[in-house]
């Protein structure tokens, strides 16, 4: 398994998000049109930075899976590994099989390299095809981009990274 050690900046901490937090995730949200659905900020992590809420993403909990999602970075806070942070926190945080769905192609590459890897919607758990299927039936029928990816254990993002980005068609 792909491993590496990244550490906050020290005026940065990582925490479990409190109901004070509700309404900046929620806005955050919004404004970078992630998913709004299921938005619980029991289940959100987040990275304050002095004082301030720079960085979230959360864990959704169904039957046989847990999905990554609404894993966010404000602008002015990104390139200095707080994504990287948050993502191995998260992941490691996981105790189900863990997904995501991914509707931008740079993030795409980024995920591999965390140890994603592609799945097709007919291999997805029966609990995330039903919270999937609208984002399915936008790929099928307006050709829009979406991949469904899962955290592949000891998955080392190298040469098998190229060929799943090859095989799915995915620069």
């Amino acid at each position: 398994m792909m491993h590496c050690d990244f550490s906050l900046p020290s005026e940065c901490t990582l925490r479990k998000a409190v109901s004070l937090d509700t309404w900046s995730i929620v806005f955050v949200v919004f404004k970078a049109r992630l998913d709004l659905n299921q938005l619980r900020w029991q289940q959100f992590w987040v990275i304050e930075c002095d004082g301030c809420l720079v960085a979230f993403g959360q864990l959704r909990k169904f039957q046989l899976a847990q999905e990554l999602g609404s894993l966010y970075v404000v602008k002015k806070w990104r390139k200095q590994g707080l994504g990287n942070f948050l993502m191995q926190h998260l992941i490691s945080q996981a105790t189900q099989p863990l997904y995501l769905k991914c509707v931008n192609h740079q993030l795409v590459n980024f995920y591999v390299k965390k140890g994603f890897v592609p799945v097709e919607f007919n291999d997805l758990p029966s609990s995330l095809k039903y919270k999937f299927r609208l984002s399915q039936a936008r790929k099928k029928f307006l050709n829009g981009f979406v991949v469904f990816m899962k955290y592949q254990v000891g998955f080392d993002g190298n040469i098998e990274r190229e060929l799943l980005l090859k095989e799915n068609n995915i620069k």
